[in-house]
């Protein structure tokens, strides 16, 4: 399998380019977010609740596969407050020394956003439990028998972690989180009014059965939606010549090997193997990755989420497994499109 980053259902940012189209089409208030309702009305009694004791937000843990939004809500929680909000990410603080510019730079209610938090190396986040608990932070100065420990004392602030691996957090963070939301795959039915949304701020005219149709394929994940958007449209200028239709979407999507549930030829590979080398499973994690040469981590965050999601999969203590369904849906796709591998 390539890098996740080059397969046009990825969950995950293809690069800056990508990421200046995305921040165009983002919510900026919460009234602007489209689905997730559940989370979105806690995390208005949160906020309501906190600017009517004029406190900072109890710190915030978005969980759950990558591409969903938790970005986007951390942005909007900044946003709703009125303040600043510092990004970094888990793997960009290597040492506590690279954290304190960070809280020591924050404002009265700033907002300080984490994301893959779970990779926070475990001498950061030691040094990030008093500033959570008590906003202060315990800064060392000099060596050996001259170093001494010097209070630092913090703005009161809210921190936002991110993360698409909840179990890897430690139960000492974890705790001190007061507020927990877990953002799930979107139905189709919100994918569509997202899509909406886009093609209006995009003022792309498409119909209402080819925003559906992309919306079906997105795999539940506003990110890939808003690409597959950007695909059909460009498609549609190119080899059309005209606005987004239903026959023009079909076409473009099947170019790029995106089939009616989402699927690309790299998550058929991963079933194909399944089925034809391992007689349909159970099978280990490991002996899947070493028939694909794909790394363990990368199967289980990003190809396995969705296909469990929608029953093409099943985990259990012996290994994994092709569904009934799995094995309807390749036979159709083998009938139309040729050998998988």
């Amino acid at each position: 399998m390539p890098d996740e980053r080059e397969r046009i259902i990825s969950a995950e940012s293809t690069g800056p380019e990508e990421e200046e189209f995305n921040w165009s089409l983002r919510p900026q208030r919460l009234t602007e977010v489209i689905g997730q309702r559940e989370l979105v009305e806690r995390l208005s009694i949160s906020l309501e609740a906190a600017k009517g004791r004029g406190e900072p937000l109890e710190h915030v843990l978005f969980y759950g596969p990558p591409g969903l939004g938790k970005t986007t809500l951390a942005h909007v929680i900044a946003n709703e407050i009125g303040s600043r909000l510092s990004a970094t990410s888990g793997p960009a603080l290597v040492r506590p020394a690279d954290l304190l510019g960070l809280l020591t730079n924050l404002d009265a209610r700033d907002v300080l956003f984490i994301d893959e938090i779970h990779r926070l190396p475990p001498a950061v986040e030691e040094f990030l439990y008093p500033a959570m608990e008590d906003f202060r932070i315990d800064f060392v100065v000099d060596k050996g028998p001259f170093a001494k420990t010097v209070p630092v004392t913090l703005h009161p602030f809210t921190l936002v972690g991110a993360t698409t691996r909840a179990g890897l957090i430690s139960k000492p963070m974890r705790e001190r989180f007061g507020i927990y939301h877990h953002v799930d795959f979107y139905p189709v039915e919100d994918l569509t009014e997202i899509l909406r949304r886009s093609a209006r701020l995009l003022e792309l005219e498409a119909e209402e059965e080819a925003l559906v149709e992309i919306a079906r394929r997105a795999r539940g994940t506003p990110r890939v939606a808003n690409r597959l958007l950007r695909r059909v449209r460009d498609y549609a200028a190119v080899k059309a010549g005209g606005p987004v239709t239903h026959d023009v979407t079909i076409d473009a999507l099947q170019l790029e090997g995106v089939d009616a549930m989402g699927l690309d030829k790299h998550d058929r590979q991963f079933l194909q193997a399944i089925i034809e080398f391992y007689n349909g499973g159970p099978v280990g994690i490991e002996a899947i990755a070493s028939t694909l040469n794909e790394d363990t981590d990368n199967i289980e965050d990003v190809v396995e989420p969705f296909l469990l999601k929608i029953g093409f999969l099943k985990r259990t203590r012996r290994g994994r497994e092709a569904t009934e369904r799995a094995y309807t849906h390749l036979d159709r796709q083998r009938g139309g499109q040729g050998k998988l591998f």
